[in-house]
């Protein structure tokens, strides 16, 4: 059974792909069809989630898998949320996301620092789809003072694990990819589909 999903992340399609291989589907990029970029028009990450799946469904023909992510933080109200990805301004570098982070926290005590990614992971049929499967993951933590870390992307520099005692950036990808959001999220779904394939 194949898949399209609704991502150009060559990292994103192999991870998918290995935590859905038991189950006899061949995960697939949206660029292998030529699949436009969607506006993400939704104000929760799930409506943005169901329409990226609904797009890459409607221009490849097949069933569409799509996520949605970014970071709750507390003393931001839950900012940057849906705008994790945008949180500087259209166009804005992984870093100066970051740093506008750090500096909305800047005078923010570390108790209150508490912060938490989430994934919304969609599963649609077909781009009509009335019921898409619809699996959240959460991964809770606080924010750092400053980047610590080299590895990962995005907000994992600042993003503190207490259980592991260091950030996102400094996990193993294996260990990552076993306690993140996004691994959760994909977790679930795969059960999920597991029993309608």
């Amino acid at each position: 059974m194949k898949i399209v999903l609704a991502s150009n992340n060559p990292g994103k399609v192999r991870e998918i792909g290995q935590i859905l291989a038991d189950l006899d589907m061949e995960i697939l990029p949206q660029s292998d069809f030529n699949v436009p970029e969607v506006a993400e028009t939704g104000l929760t990450f799930v409506e943005n989630a169901i329409i990226k799946a609904r797009n890459a469904a409607q221009h490849s023909g097949l069933a569409a898998i799509a996520d949605d992510s970014g970071l709750e933080v507390d003393a931001l109200n839950g900012a940057p949320g849906i705008y994790s990805a945008r949180f500087a301004g259209a166009g804005a570098t992984d870093e100066q996301n970051l740093q506008k982070l750090l500096q909305e926290l800047e005078n923010v005590p570390e108790e209150k620092r508490t912060a938490r990614f989430q994934c919304l992971m969609v599963y649609m049929r077909h781009a009509t789809d009335p019921t898409p499967l619809i699996c959240q993951g959460t991964w809770e933590g606080l924010i750092t003072f400053e980047p610590i870390g080299e590895s990962g992307f995005g907000y994992d520099p600042v993003f503190f694990v207490p259980e592991q005692g260091c950030t996102s950036a400094q996990l193993p990808a294996a260990v990552k990819n076993r306690l993140s959001h996004r691994g959760q999220a994909m977790r679930k779904l795969a059960k999920k589909l597991g029993k309608i394939v």
